[in-house]
């Protein structure tokens, strides 16, 4: 099974970024519990960060017959990118939609994320370790 993590705006910063929030684990941190974690699962998987909307729809698209799933956590893009939802919509690659943060206690604004239509589920508000569910979401979806 090939799994695609899709990384938004500022998760880059990770660890830099309000730690108050979002915790003090770095984004190459965040990779390799990611990468460990799908070896020992025997899954392979590919691990994209990109501050541009238009890098993750392209990334979206490239999936599309390469992919058996995706894990995105799409940053503020949640709030505001049709165009992310599209590309998901487009591809029908099963998606989980995660957020470090428990999204739904925060800012109103925060609480309507666009992609969820396109998503079989979402993580949110378990840190990092919410990627990992993700990825067990999916492996068991698929049978592996």
């Amino acid at each position: 099974m090939k799994i695609l993590v899709l990384n938004g705006p500022n998760l880059n910063m990770l660890g830099i970024r309000e730690p108050d929030i979002y915790g003090r684990e770095t984004y190459a941190s965040l990779i390799e519990k990611i990468t460990e974690h799908c070896k020992a699962k025997q899954l392979d998987v590919d691990c994209r960060q990109s501050n541009h909307e238009g890098d993750l729809v392209d990334w979206i698209q490239e999936a599309y017959g390469s992919f058996d799933g995706i894990v995105i956590n799409p940053g503020a893009y949640t709030h505001t990118s049709v165009a992310i939802l599209d590309a998901l919509k487009a591809v029908s690659v099963p998606t989980v939609e995660v957020h470090i943060s428990d999204v739904d206690s925060r800012e109103e604004f925060r609480r309507t994320s666009y992609l969820r239509a396109a998503c079989i589920a979402t993580i949110s508000g378990r840190g990092t370790d919410g990627y990992l569910e993700a990825v067990d979401l999916l492996a068991k979806r698929s049978g592996k």
